[in-house]
């Protein structure tokens, strides 16, 4: 099953408890029931089960000096494909400033260019 077709099989709790940990990038699970305005009880229900799909990861640890999880959304969240022209990475990932000029960049585009015909 896609993470697409994971998502549509979600509650709207869920779904809600999903958006708010990647608007968040990363939240305490101590935060999480209260952002989304739940029980604890349902917010653990509701963390369990994005785990258990895949969709987040969560980690124990200490907060305020309590026990516990740190949940983030997981890596395979993330869609290269919208970095990639064929097999070609865009020139844009890097530190160095590109020049739309050079070969490189002239490259990928005609890749991406090609992709669409």
């Amino acid at each position: 099953m896609s993470a697409a077709e994971i998502e549509d099989s979600l509650s709207e709790d869920e779904y809600r408890g999903l958006e708010l940990i990647r608007e968040t990038g990363g939240i305490h699970q101590s935060d999480f029931w209260k952002d989304l305005d739940v029980s604890s009880r349902k917010g653990s229900r509701i963390a369990e089960a994005l785990v258990d799909s895949g969709l987040i990861k969560r980690e124990d640890t200490v907060y305020n000096g309590h026990n516990t999880y740190y949940l983030e959304p997981a890596a395979r969240d993330l869609d290269f494909r919208l970095l990639m022209a064929g097999d070609m990475l865009s020139p844009f990932i890097g530190e160095e400033e590109v020049n739309p000029q050079s070969d490189s960049f002239s490259q990928w585009l005609m890749n991406l260019a090609y992709e669409d015909h």
